[in-house]
């Protein structure tokens, strides 16, 4: 990828900052080839990965190191677009809200500093992966588990930052988080909570601060550069039970909302629960070719032959009970009995004890794993994927308006269906999934039509995304828009105060600085 420098900065003045990083890193990780800018591509681009370039990415090892290197980020006005590792597949991956940021790679750093078995907790700098952590918990055999989120590749940090979900009973990440330590845009050391006194004991155990509480402030934020955080992790149970249902229609997802939802709010159910539709299990079984090799959208009569051949239902809801044995079999009761009011066919029953080997690729026992990315070949070619997430309320009406006001879009783009809701409790996230290849023009062009769509009139509806592609930060900010946009002017403020230079993650989240506010319209997919 060639060079394409930050606004206003000269290329005699980026090569000066170049060499000042590297004075405090070491030349190796200042990292400016085109092949290096290549390396920070967002891979799964709804079009030219160039709308959205690194100039440079520099690695640094340590916190020291992160804030050297903020302070010469400030005194150079070169603009650094942080990462923890770069996994952020589908969404942007490592590529940067707006052209010309410097990349800074945290991927470095990658200890974890701390494992409590005894209070379930970890602290970990954000260059961790989800393998490295589950791998660590293994090789010590500590009684601990992960809640991972469907690509297990990136950073535990990373994706609890971006609000990611995971399918246990400590599946909103960004809950499990508890006391950080930031480099803030100036380059100063922060603390939170706890963590503000000096050695602490609580840092990681209490989420509250003395006086206001900061943590969420740092998560899909331009307000600082996390160095390292406390998570919060799940006792390993004594045993689990998976039930497995097949549930039929489409429309029934509204009666499993409301038979659930209750349940989970009541805590009868602790997980996370995930409800894909049928395509969620076709894209593990071939490419779309295999089922369906003509233009279009498949359609619903070949949808039924599928689900017929498969043996597959409409969704599928697979919901896993944690716990003493005596207190699974007894909420299992008052499961089976709630869901057969509505559905004859008992579930498939999967019992796991303390010993027992776990499945490779069970999320909701919390095992790290890539399988989900398959799905991103499922169109064939350089196929890619991007997700429409937004938030709706776990009841019957608001689930099957969302569900009806999305297929009906997705229909009018031909473009294949596939859902999913989570049920968080009171709340239900619901992702789909759009799936395009890379080398098609119209494909992409589609996508983007249909993207801008679904997000105008899901917003004149009443529900938001939580997280979004880079190109669409804007976008779905704008759609943020009560009393002239007051949550955009508080952060604008924030920012401006705290980041006069504009120096951290200019544009995330639709988030501009003063310094480049007349960005706000570029890289806008």
């Amino acid at each position: 990828m060639k060079l394409v420098l930050p606004p206003r900065i000269s290329p005699k003045a980026f090569g000066a900052a170049l060499t000042a990083f590297a004075g405090v890193v070491g030349k190796d990780w200042v990292l400016s080839t085109d092949a290096d800018r290549d390396a920070y591509a967002d891979i799964y681009a709804p079009g030219p990965s160039e709308q959205w370039p690194a100039s440079a990415a520099v690695a640094p090892a340590s916190a020291a190191e992160v804030q050297a290197i903020v302070r010469l980020a400030n005194q150079h006005k070169v603009p650094l677009w942080p990462v923890s590792r770069g996994k952020n597949l589908g969404y942007g991956t490592a590529a940067p809200r707006m052209a010309g940021s410097v990349v800074l790679d945290l991927g470095r750093m990658n200890t974890i500093i701390d494992i409590d078995a005894k209070l379930a907790t970890c602290v970990l700098e954000p260059g961790v992966s989800f393998f490295d952590l589950h791998e660590a918990i293994a090789r010590e055999k500590l009684p601990l588990w992960l809640s991972v989120p469907g690509n297990a590749w990136g950073s535990v940090l990373g994706n609890a930052f971006e609000h990611g979900i995971g399918y246990t009973p400590y599946g909103l990440h960004a809950r499990n988080l508890c006391g950080f330590e930031v480099v803030l845009p100036d380059g100063d050391l922060v603390r939170t909570g706890m963590g503000a006194m000096t050695g602490n004991h609580a840092w990681h155990l209490h989420p509250l601060s003395y006086g206001p509480t900061f943590d969420l402030a740092f998560t899909q934020s331009s307000l600082g550069v996390v160095t390292r955080a406390g998570l919060w992790l799940q006792p390993a149970p004594a045993a689990s039970l998976e039930l497995v249902f097949d549930i039929p229609n489409e429309d029934d997802i509204g009666w499993v909302i409301d038979t659930i939802a209750p349940l989970k709010i009541a805590g009868l159910i602790d997980q996370n629960v995930f409800i894909p539709s049928w395509l969620g299990k076709m894209v593990l079984k071939g490419q779309r070719n295999d089922f369906w090799d003509k233009p279009g959208a498949i359609p619903e009569w070949r949808v039924k032959e599928l689900l017929a051949q498969y043996k597959l239902g409409y969704w599928q809801v697979a919901l896993r009970l944690y716990g003493d044995e005596t207190v699974i079999r007894a909420k299992a009761d008052i499961v089976r009995a709630a869901i057969a009011r509505n559905l004859a066919v008992p579930p498939a029953e999967h019992w796991w004890h303390t010993g027992e080997p776990t499945n490779a690729v069970d999320i909701t026992m919390g095992v790290p794993s890539a399988v989900p990315l398959q799905m991103s070949d499922w169109v064939g070619g350089r196929g890619a994927h991007m997700g429409f997430s937004p938030v709706v309320p776990a009841t019957a009406e608001h689930v099957m308006g969302q569900l009806k006001r999305s297929r009906a879009i997705i229909a009018a783009h031909d473009v294949d269906f596939y859902a999913s809701f989570t049920i968080g409790g009171r709340f239900a996230t619901n992702i789909n999934m759009l799936m395009f290849d890379r080398d098609q023009p119209d494909q992409i062009a589609n996508m983007k039509k249909l993207f801008n769509a679904l997000i105008g009139e899901t917003a004149k509806a009443g529900y938001g995304e939580y997280r979004t592609h880079l190109g669409w930060m804007d976008t779905v900010m704008d759609t943020y828009d009560f009393n002239g946009h007051a949550l955009r002017r508080l952060n604008e403020r924030i920012k401006d105060a705290l980041d006069p230079n504009g120096i951290i993650a200019p544009g995330k989240q639709g988030v501009w600085p003063a310094a480049y506010r007349d960005q706000t319209q570029e890289g806008r997919a």
